[in-house]
């Protein structure tokens, strides 16, 4: 039974306090390593021969199952996994087809930075139909909606994992106290995924002018063990918040843990819909194009994750808005973080210094560390190899879902990004419109309502969870944009748990 050890990503600094690698188990629990860095694991297992031929037609809890007991099986015994999958998934994947993106015309590049108008040259897609679904459709691209989930957010397939298992860890008499910053769909997953746990409390910061009216009220309305804190600031100051409470001693007495994506728990789950998606849609374990819309990028993390395990995965794309780092990264190699943030319509992606590029500088050979500093450059040739990235401009966003509206197809601005980045992205490399692609869409276009009425006039259709949120009372404390105040607030209320 083989045991996989989670270690720092601040490994390489000199002056870095020694961690120890640590347990599944104990990097769940301790979110962030002690020297401030993310953990990962001490080797990536691979699939075992045929593994994707027998997962092919098996729902995603099994597909789950047989992901996830590569990283757990020294921990988590094979039938207690298999109940966590099965209680954590009970949601579809709904596939849509999509028309084929433009291959000429127009472009994407990053260099120099292009006016708006110069990014909406490239000539609409084919207006004949809208595709169809999953069973029967001829395409090449696919819309992957990872949005009915209970919080309608494709956070909800780590949350719930994540839950469960620090669940079946945790001792009847231990207390834990549980830190989230969110820009809007986070922290309602988590909220939602730990709410009643005996001995949890849930502290959700997030930026008041930078979230959905439909996203705050998700959050401010969960209750019971979980506080919502409404912060005058940005995304980032709240991640922040969360990061130094972790080396700040006036916590040591409280037991602290993220459930941000800088915990591992976060990224793990997230490695099995990629797995999931392909055998949707691929045939005889041909190379596919993925496409992820990403702000501080654990979930595209997930499927780097996912090919270095062995899926056959030609591309991955990354798209963005305008706080551009990574992308920009990616095509010249230089990294500066974007400070402060900025405030864009696709809002959960508004993440200027993302927490998870520690962990792709870590796969590549390279050190970043919390403030964006880089120590040690990645392998960043091999980088550009498998990776992509490309922005895009709250203006393309828009003309982007008007496109698609005009088919039938409903975009909210996360999921357009996606779709933007991955026709630039052919427009440059026309040579890679023949793979197959899937196009992750993030979020239900409901969470974002007066956006859709506004870009769109169409009001989509709410699903039930979020139908019924909306009737409950509001748990919400608003603090302004200072590290004393909210550690204040949070040591005295932790003292009633």
């Amino acid at each position: 039974m083989q045991q996989i050890w989670y270690y720092s990503t601040n490994q390489k600094l000199n002056f870095a306090k020694k961690q120890v690698p640590v347990s599944l188990q104990t990097a769940l629990f301790q979110g962030l390593a002690d020297d401030e860095g993310l953990f990962m694991p001490s080797e990536i297992p691979t699939f075992p021969p045929d593994f994707l031929k027998n997962l092919s037609n098996k729902p995603y809890a099994e597909v789950a199952f047989q992901v996830l007991r590569l990283f757990t099986q020294a921990e988590i015994p094979d039938n207690q996994l298999l109940s966590i999958c099965r209680s954590a998934y009970n949601f579809p994947i709904p596939m849509e087809n999509l028309p084929p993106a433009p291959s000429e015309g127009g472009g994407g590049s990053l260099t120099p930075d292009p006016s708006p108008k110069e990014r909406e040259e490239i000539p609409p897609p084919p207006s004949e139909g809208a595709g169809g679904r999953l069973e029967g459709a001829g395409g090449k691209l696919w819309l992957a909606r990872l949005d009915q989930g209970p919080t309608a957010s494709f956070k909800d397939f780590a949350a719930r994992f994540m839950a469960r298992a620090m669940q079946y860890f945790q001792k009847p008499d231990e207390k834990l106290t549980i830190l989230v910053a969110t820009s809007g769909d986070t922290g309602g997953a988590v909220g939602e995924a730990f709410k009643g746990l005996a001995g949890t409390q849930v502290f959700i910061l997030y930026p008041i002018q930078e979230v959905s009216p439909i996203q705050k009220k998700q959050l401010d309305t969960i209750g019971d063990n979980v506080q919502a804190i409404a912060i005058d600031g940005k995304f980032d100051d709240c991640q922040n918040f969360v990061k130094q409470a972790f080396g700040d001693s006036d916590f040591a007495a409280l037991r602290l843990s993220s459930a941000n994506s800088i915990n591992i728990g976060r990224v793990l789950p997230q490695v099995v819909y990629y797995v999931y998606m392909y055998l949707q849609v691929a045939e005889n374990e041909e190379e596919i194009i993925f496409c992820v819309p990403s702000g501080n990028l654990g979930n595209s993390l997930g499927c780097e994750v996912a090919r270095r395990m062995g899926l056959p995965i030609k591309k991955l794309i990354i798209g963005s808005n305008e706080n551009k780092a990574f992308p920009v990264f990616l095509q010249s190699g230089d990294y500066q973080k974007i400070s402060p943030s900025i405030n864009c319509i696709s809002n959960a992606m508004n993440v200027g210094n993302p927490s998870n590029l520690a962990r792709y500088f870590e796969l590549f050979g390279g050190m970043v560390d919390k403030n964006g500093i880089v120590h040690h450059q990645p392998d960043w040739a091999t980088m550009q190899k498998h990776l992509a990235g490309y922005y895009v401009s709250d203006e393309a966003t828009r003309q982007t879902m008007h496109r698609y509206w005009q088919q039938g197809i409903l975009l909210e601005p996360h999921g357009a990004v996606g779709v933007k980045a991955y026709e630039d992205f052919i427009v440059q490399n026309p040579d890679y419109q023949d793979f197959k692609a899937i196009i992750v869409e993030t979020a239900h276009p409901a969470k974002f309502t007066e956006m859709m009425q506004e870009i769109l006039q169409v009001k989509p259709e709410m699903p039930q969870a979020l139908a019924n949120m909306l009737t409950r009372p509001e748990k919400v404390v608003y603090l302004p944009n200072d590290y004393g105040t909210i550690k204040n607030f949070i040591l005295e209320s932790s003292n009633s748990l």
